[in-house]
């Protein structure tokens, strides 16, 4: 299904993305193409793409091919899927410790299209962080484990 939705493959088309993206949330998908969480992804981000096509702008970023983002956003498990509004750097609240990105695939098409939703509408209000629409039991939760080096 990645094969239908747009890429960026370079920094330079990254960074112009968030720059020129105006009034659409720019959804970005960090992930590769032949894992087969980001295929799971990739399909239901593809079902959505019409649907969502007057509310968001929606990518799909390799992580091998954009290292600088891989570690800006902290890239370690994929897929995640990272927001942006007017440039602006969008955060969502889904109830786990990491607010600047969704980490895993949506269960359904349904609750992608009520994340992007939600994001547009808190971002029209003015609002950089966002409370999820998505039933926290659909949520892959991940335990932030640090290291001491």
């Amino acid at each position: 299904m990645s094969l239908f939705l747009p890429k960026l493959d370079t920094k330079k088309e990254v960074d112009q993305a968030i720059k020129t993206v105006e009034d659409k949330v720019l959804v970005l998908r960090f992930g590769r193409d032949t894992d087969s969480v980001c295929m799971q992804l990739d399909e239901i981000i593809s079902k959505t793409f019409a649907d969502l096509a007057n509310m968001s702008k929606i990518y799909l970023v390799d992580v091998d091919k954009v290292p600088v983002y891989t570690d800006y956003f902290d890239i370690s498990l994929i897929p995640s899927t990272v927001f942006f509004f007017n440039g602006q750097h969008m955060k969502v609240d889904y109830g786990t410790q990491d607010h600047t990105k969704f980490i895993g695939t949506f269960k359904d098409k349904q609750d992608f299209i009520d994340l992007v939703e939600v994001i547009y509408r808190g971002a029209m209000r003015g609002k950089l962080v966002v409370a999820s629409p998505i039933d926290p039991k659909k949520l892959t939760h991940y335990d932030l484990v640090y290291q001491d080096i």
